[in-house]
């Protein structure tokens, strides 16, 4: 069902923050992993969980899929909290409905884990990841390589993911001086001295 999840389970070391971004999609959600501790982020594991689009399954069924998939991913790495990615409204009306499904099966199976959830828009997970909210897909992908120090690219779902990860990471722990250390803060954006 997801990719990269391994059959034992990998808790995080003590004095770590272990937070799992998801990035939802009714065929594709990302999952990604990351460790904080002392102002320093780590990788722990990336990957997708896909749901059956192929057969006549049903939408019930396939978000039973994601369902299942988030919390296989939590037993399995035991994160302290996770961060989801916000839904945006989409030209197509039923398209913003069905991720607005996927997205609401993914927090449930955060919560249902007893997992505390965040929510940012793609705008702010852009903005910390890159430094500005117009950011390409791929200029993501870069940085979340750069920043967690990976060979290679992980796939855009799992990148996603891992972006809104260290979104919570930059917000919520005040280690935003990672992505640039010689940064400060004016008007809530990041700026070079």
């Amino acid at each position: 069902m997801s990719a990269g999840v391994p059959a034992v389970m990998v808790p995080p070391p003590p004095g770590v923050t272990r937070i799992l971004g998801l990035d939802p999609g009714l065929r594709v959600t990302g999952f990604g992993i990351i460790d904080v501790a002392n102002n320093r982020l780590g990788y722990v594991a990336s990957g997708c969980i896909r749901t059956d689009d192929k057969t006549d399954s049903g939408l019930p069924q396939r978000l039973k899929a994601i369902l299942d998939g988030v919390r296989e991913v939590v037993a399995t790495y035991r994160p302290g909290i996770a961060a989801v990615e916000k839904v945006f409204v989409n030209i197509n009306p039923q398209s913003t409905l069905l991720l607005g499904q996927a997205r609401g099966a993914v927090i449930c199976g955060a919560v249902s884990c007893e997992l505390p959830v965040a929510e940012y828009t793609a705008l702010q997970i852009k903005q910390a990841v890159v430094g500005h909210g117009k950011a390409a897909k791929e200029q993501v992908q870069h940085m979340v390589m750069k920043l967690l120090v990976l060979a290679t690219a992980p796939q855009p779902d799992a990148a996603d993911a891992l972006a809104c990860a260290i979104c919570h990471a930059h917000g919520s722990s005040g280690i935003g001086a990672i992505a640039s250390p010689f940064a400060r803060r004016r008007g809530g954006r990041m700026v070079g001295i």
